[in-house]
C-alpha cells in the first residue's frame, strides 16, 4: 500500500482514505465484542488492599495497526481510587483483580470473535493483555489492560477544570519521578480533544497515522511515538486552515514538513490548563524552555509527547523529506502542492503577563480617580 499511497496523485488523496483507511469490515465485529466486555465489567467488585472498588467504566484507548494484527489500549477506570498515588501504589494488585474478572467473562459469555486472555509475565506482574482474533479474517487486536484513576467522575469534560487541579498534579501530590506516567487517567480529556475535530481533520489524521506506519514498517524502531504524529496534525490545521473543507494533500504536506523541522517545535494547547495559575504557570515556563521538540499533551502538562530523543525524530524526519518529491504531492499536471503557512513554535506568554495586566489596569483606575478626585 506504500506504493499506491506515494504513487497517487494529490487530487486522489480523499478517493484513497476513502477506500483503504480504514478496514472496517474487523472493526464493527470488534467494536461490538468490546463495547459488551466493558458492560460487563462496569460495576462487577473488584477486591482492593485496603477496600473493595467497583469498575465504573471501561475504555478503549489508542489503536496501532500493523499488518493482520494492531495493538491498542482498554483502560477501566476504577471509582474507588481516591487519587493518582493509588493508580500507582495499588496497580499490581489491581491487575491480579481485573485478570480474575476477565477469566470469568471470558468463561460466561461467546463472542463473535477469539477472546483469549494472556498470561502473566510474573506472579507479581503490573501488565496484563488479552487478544481478540477472526481467524476467517486473519486479523487479531492485542489489548494491554490498564488500570485508571477515574479522573473524569472528578472533572466536567466539557469545561476547563479547575486549575488547582494541575497545581497539585504538579506539585507534591504527584510521586517524584512519576510526571507523565498517569496518562490512562487523561485518556477521557484525551480522546475527547480528538473526537470533537470536524470530520475530514479526523480523516487527514488516519492518513498521517498510516504513513506513519508504512514508516515504521520500513525503519523499525524507535520512531517518535504515533500520538505526536496525530497532535501535529491537529497543530497544522489550527494555525493553518481551521476550515471543515480543505485541501487534504495540503494538510498532508503541511504535517511533513513539521516533522522535518522537528528541531523547531514547540507545541501546547491551553484547553484544559493555562497561565493563569502561578504555579502552574511556572511549571509550564520551566517545560516549555526544555531542549526541542517539545509537544505537551493537551490534557497532560507534564507529558512530552515528543518523547526524550531527538534520534528518533530525524529517522523520521529523513523519510519525511524523501516523501515530499512523491507523486502524492504533485497534482496531474506535475505542479506541487503547496503546504499551509504553519509556525513551528506557539509563543509563550510574558512570565506573570496577566498579574501585569492587572497592575496597569488597576494603577491606571487608581489615577483616574484620584487624580479627578484631587483636581476637583
Amino acid at each position: 500500500m506504500e506504493q499506491d499511497l506515494r504513487s497517487i496523485p494529490a487530487s486522489k488523496l480523499d478517493k484513497f482514505i476513502e477506500n483503504h483507511l480504514p478496514d472496517t469490515s474487523f472493526c464493527a465485529d470488534l467494536r461490538e465484542v468490546i463495547d459488551a466486555l466493558c458492560a460487563l465489567l462496569k460495576d462487577r467488585f473488584f477486591r482492593g488492599p485496603v477496600r473493595r472498588m467497583r469498575a465504573s467504566k471501561g475504555v478503549k484507548g489508542k489503536c496501532t495497526a500493523l499488518k493482520g494484527r494492531s495493538d491498542a489500549d482498554l483502560v477501566v477506570f476504577l471509582n474507588n481510587l481516591t487519587y493518582f498515588e493509588d493508580q500507582l501504589n495499588q496497580q499490581g494488585v489491581l491487575i491480579k483483580e481485573i485478570k480474575k474478572q476477565l477469566y470469568e467473562v471470558q468463561h460466561e459469555r461467546r463472542f463473535g470473535v477469539k477472546f483469549e486472555v494472556q498470561s502473566l509475565r510474573s506472579p507479581n506482574s503490573r501488565a496484563l493483555s488479552f487478544k481478540l482474533s477472526a481467524p476467517d479474517l486473519l486479523k487479531e487486536v492485542k489489548f494491554d489492560v490498564l488500570p485508571a484513576y477515574d479522573l473524569l467522575d472528578h472533572l466536567n469534560i466539557l469545561k476547563k477544570p479547575n486549575q488547582q487541579f494541575y497545581a497539585n498534579l504538579i506539585s507534591g501530590r504527584t510521586p517524584l519521578g512519576k510526571e507523565g506516567k498517569l496518562l490512562t487517567c487523561f485518556m477521557g480529556l484525551r480522546k475527547y480533544f480528538l473526537n470533537c475535530r470536524p470530520t475530514k481533520l479526523k480523516r487527514l489524521i488516519r492518513l498521517v497515522t498510516h504513513w506513519y506506519q508504512l514508516c515504521k514498517e520500513k525503519l523499525g524502531d524507535p520512531l517518535p511515538p504515533q500520538y505526536a504524529l496525530e497532535l501535529l496534525t491537529v497543530y497544522a490545521w489550527e494555525y493553518g486552515s481551521r476550515v471543515t473543507k480543505f485541501n487534504t494533500a495540503q494538510g498532508f504536506r503541511t504535517v511533513l514538513e513539521l516533522v522535518t523541522k522537528y528541531k523547531q517545535l514547540r507545541i501546547y494547547w491551553t484547553v484544559y490548563y493555562d497561565f493563569r495559575h502561578q504555579e502552574v504557570s511556572e511549571y509550564l515556563h520551566q517545560r516549555l524552555k526544555k531542549d526541542r521538540p517539545v509537544i505537551l499533551d493537551p490534557a497532560d502538562p507534564t507529558r512530552n509527547i515528543a518523547g526524550l530523543n531527538p534520534k528518533d525524530w530525524r529517522r523520521l524526519a529523513g523519510e519525511a523529506a524523501a516523501w515530499l518529491q512523491y507523486p502524492c504531492f504533485k497534482y496531474r499536471d506535475g505542479s506541487p502542492v503547496c503546504s499551509w503557512e504553519v509556525p513551528t513554535e506557539v509563543a509563550v506568554p510574558t512570565k506573570y503577563l496577566f498579574c501585569r495586566i492587572f497592575w496597569l489596569l488597576f494603577w491606571s483606575l487608581f489615577h483616574f480617580i484620584f487624580g479627578k478626585t484631587s483636581s476637583g
